[in-house]
């Protein structure tokens, strides 16, 4: 599972960079596309961190129902 959260993590950083290129050449951050990206890279890297994290595996099954009683 751990291959699965580093490409998550990798997915994100390149958004990031990409967004950044892209708010380089069109001189401004706040065009959608670029905010987008920015948004999105960086929801995907605090979604690897947290599955990361010691515990999150119980966490998710919990808020999926996937827990056992």
């Amino acid at each position: 599972m751990g291959v699965y959260y580093f490409a998550i993590l990798f997915l994100g950083f390149f958004l990031i960079l990409g967004a950044g290129l892209q708010a380089f050449k069109q001189g401004s951050i706040f065009k959608p596309r670029v905010f987008l990206y920015g948004v999105m890279g960086a929801a995907l890297i605090g979604l690897s961190i947290f599955m990361f994290t010691p515990g999150s595996a119980e966490i998710v099954a919990d808020l999926l129902g996937l827990a056992e009683n």
